[in-house]
């Protein structure tokens, strides 16, 4: 799904206008992305984590010479969907209920 796919079910499913329902969308990506360049991980309820991880500087190769070449150290983001995403996928894309906890 793109941005303007997403924008476009906006626009039929909330009926908002198309601009609105653009700048809702570039809204709410530039907060994610603002708060991942501020250092902070982006928590969505029901859809998963976006987390940042630093990874150290290594050694490595270039698969066609064989000349070894370092690759600095970086900070990443990575992605860890929530336990309800993966079931909606394993499960077609129907809407799957969540479970009730058992005590005891």
């Amino acid at each position: 799904m793109t941005k303007q796919e997403l924008t476009d079910h906006l626009v039929d499913t909330m009926r908002l206008t198309g601009k609105e329902s653009k700048r809702l969308v570039e809204s709410f990506f530039n907060t994610i992305r603002a708060t991942l360049a501020a250092g902070e991980e982006v928590k969505l309820h029901g859809f998963g984590n976006f987390t940042l991880h630093d990874k150290r500087a290594r050694p490595g190769r270039n698969p066609q010479t064989g000349e070894v070449v370092p690759i600095t150290a970086r900070r990443v983001v990575t992605f860890r969907a929530s336990h309800l995403l993966k079931e909606a996928c394993l499960a077609g894309g129907k809407p799957c209920r969540r479970q009730p906890r058992r005590r005891g």
